[in-house]
């Protein structure tokens, strides 16, 4: 995380008036130098380490003692640097300290609600502390199912709803709680249980929001509200990201409660993808989270994305369907294809989303098909050729990352409606060799699910190249001449010979294994291939 390395100035000042050889402004003006001068320090000189682990202990014993708001935050911001080096944590993640943080930061007052604005500094600093210390200490961690922390924080969190000024304490509590629950399973499962913590934080992600409600399930859309403030925006990253660790594995919902509990989490994403951040970048983080958050909604509830359309309304709109939120997420998916990097971690959340979608909402599907895969007209060019989304995500159908690829590709078969015919019209075979050969659909066929049985229409310019489209490529061809027409038979079968020959040398040197399609569509060995065939033929000769 660092930038630079510092010469660790005024240390030994700090050290000196912490240890109680100044008076208490002296101890505050040492600690306040101290923290200008290291304030972007995140790598320090091994040589000082004793003298910061000293530092650290004279800071807690301070801390433990009644001392004035200025001391309090001097003495956090200086503990807040120091906790960044690893090395120096050993004193300070003890019981006691781990509770004298806990107490500044107003975690074990379970009814006194934030009044003193005076005080908030020092709250906020203090969760800062726990969170470099939770997040670079393990025995921190243990501490903190122990010391029952996430119960705390989930408190103070409810003590910020409808509160002003406190931005900054909810901002860094979410973050803490974010850590907890993705550095400790047990915490995790604490509060996706326990401490009714999907409940909780979504109330958190609402309020950061500003959401407003017109139905069970559909926010107000205003169109002219602000972008949302910088405190706002990260408090609300901060919240998709701790609700992603406690909702992993929701597949599958059991109760009425938690199915209703996640069409209200969607619903709220759904607003989330609507609603603009300060900046370009933050606004692309936002969207992110909560695609990524979306990802573990069962895909069941996932429904309430789309809305039926008002007459007001001038989003865009199928089937007198809202799409503004499910144009969102194309226009993200495209954005992250055209940066070309990190398509694990940027594309893959956002394809593997709209796939899911796909598959169970058929308005979806339909409306995405339309503008991936709009019926073919011109198809003089290759399908991996152009700049449409269609031409972008065939590319990826042989990326390298086998898992890009496949999903991919997996995205576009579901668009087709899993219909080999359909996916191989759009694609070409040698595109969709991978994804055929891996579901067992070489032979053609479909797929496993089930989608509605209308059908396609092909254009009268489709219909009419369809006669010289090369299967393989996808594209059209102009007809070759056949360079056999000119042969003689003799010749004809020298150059049959030459081939067999060719093949057989690759196949004895292990260069190549000549391959088959069983009658099921998968690939065999072509020995294997031609005996299951003989079989199947046999078979059936013998039940006539």
């Amino acid at each position: 995380m660092e930038r630079g390395e510092g010469p660790g100035a005024g240390l030994g000042a700090a050290l000196e008036a912490a240890q109680g050889r100044g008076a208490a402004e002296a101890v505050e003006r040492a600690l306040a130098r101290y923290n200008e001068e290291n304030r972007a320090i995140f790598r320090f000189d091994p040589a000082d380490e004793d003298k910061r682990k000293k530092l650290c202990e004279e800071i807690l014993n301070i801390l433990e003692k009644d001392t004035k708001t200025s001391c309090q935050v001097a003495c956090l911001e200086a503990l807040r640097i120091l906790s960044r080096d690893k090395t120096v944590l050993v004193p300070v993640t003890t019981k006691r300290n781990m509770q004298i943080l806990m107490r500044l930061a107003k975690l074990d007052t379970v009814e006194d609600p934030l009044e003193k604005v005076s005080e908030f500094p020092v709250i906020v600093e203090a969760l800062k502390c726990l969170c470099n210390i939770v997040f670079n200490s393990a025995v921190a961690q243990k501490l903190s199912l122990e010391l029952n922390l996430a119960a705390m924080l989930c408190n103070l969190l409810k003590k910020c709803k409808d509160q002003q000024l406190v931005g900054d304490i909810k901002c860094f509590d979410l973050r803490l709680l974010f850590l907890l629950s993705l550095l400790h399973t047990d915490i995790r499962s604490q509060l996706r249980q326990e401490l009714h913590g999907v409940q909780i934080l979504t109330q958190a992600l609402e309020s950061s929001l500003n959401v407003r409600w017109t139905e069970e399930y559909k926010a107000a859309e205003d169109r002219d509200r602000p972008p949302l403030s910088l405190q706002e925006t990260d408090c609300a990253i901060e919240a998709l990201k701790a609700l992603f660790n406690v909702t992993l594995d929701s597949w599958n919902v059991h109760s009425k409660n938690e199915s209703h509990q996640f069409r209200y989490m969607a619903a709220i994403l759904r607003h989330c993808l609507l609603t603009m951040g300060p900046t370009e970048d933050k606004t692309e983080e936002l969207h992110s989270n909560a695609i990524n958050l979306l990802s573990n909604v069962p895909v069941s509830c996932l429904d309430v994305l789309i809305s039926p359309s008002s007459q007001e309304e001038t989003d865009i709109k199928y089937n007198g369907m809202n799409m503004g939120a499910i144009q969102i997420l194309l226009d993200f998916m495209e954005k992250r294809i055209d940066k070309g990097s990190s398509y694990r971690e940027g594309l893959t959340p956002v394809l593997s989303l709209l796939t899911e979608c796909c598959r169970t909402h058929r308005n979806i599907r339909k409306f995405i098909k339309a503008q991936v895969l709009p019926p073919l007209r011109d198809v003089s060019n290759r399908p991996e050729v152009g700049t449409t989304v269609r031409n972008k995500l065939v590319r990826l159908m042989t990326h390298v990352d086998l898992g890009v690829k496949q999903i991919a590709a997996e995205f576009l078969f579901v668009l087709c409606k899993e219909r080999v015919d359909s996916l191989l019209k759009y694609t070409g075979y040698g595109n969709a060799a991978g994804l055929l050969a891996a579901r067992g659909l070489l032979a053609g066929g479909r797929g496993d699910h089930w989608y509605s049985d209308d059908e396609d229409t092909d254009t009268e310019e489709y219909k009419s190249a369809k006669p010289n489209i090369n299967l393989i490529t996808g594209h059209l061809e102009e007809p070759m001449p056949n360079p056999m027409d000119e042969m003689t038979e003799e010749q004809k079968e020298y150059e049959a010979m030459k081939l067999v020959n060719m093949f057989d040398k690759l196949s004895r040197d292990e260069l190549i294994k000549p391959m088959g399609v069983r009658p099921d569509g998968t690939m065999a060995p072509l020995e294997e291939a031609v005996s299951q065939y003989h079989t199947n033929k046999q078979d059936s000769s013998d039940s006539d």
